[in-house]
């Protein structure tokens, strides 16, 4: 089983970037189908970017597309979420998640194992 452990998180500017990491302990991460999710205040959880085992494949969400990178490296059990042009609306606490199997599925409960979260907050 797996643990996962989100970081990376704070305060930016609008139009500045942020990475975070998501370390996973207790098991291979390259095993896994990796995502990242997102939840901002009253809101539901957010699909944000499903990445395959190998590393190969990504799918992101629209509101992200274009602005957000996932990478993993195999060596360090990692996955990275890379945030560029970070807008007021991607405020909200950032998630990864991790899947058996290797479909690359987009919706909450399809993952078994989840970090704890790390905060993202962007200024106007």
């Amino acid at each position: 089983q797996v643990q996962l452990a989100e970081s990376g998180g704070g305060l930016v500017q609008a139009g500045g970037s942020l990475r975070l990491s998501c370390a996973a302990s207790g098991g291979t991460s390259s095993a896994y189908i990796m995502g990242w999710f997102r939840q901002a205040p009253g809101k539901e959880r957010e699909f944000v970017v499903v990445i395959s085992r190998s590393g190969d494949i990504s799918y992101y969400g629209d509101s992200v597309k274009g602005r957000f990178t996932a990478s993993r490296d195999k060596n360090k059990n990692t996955v990275y979420l890379q945030m560029n042009s970070l807008k007021p609306e991607d405020t909200a606490v950032y998630y990864c998640a991790a899947r058996y199997g290797s479909r690359l599925l987009r919706t909450t409960s399809e993952y078994d194992f989840w970090g704890q979260g790390t905060q993202v907050t962007v200024s106007s």
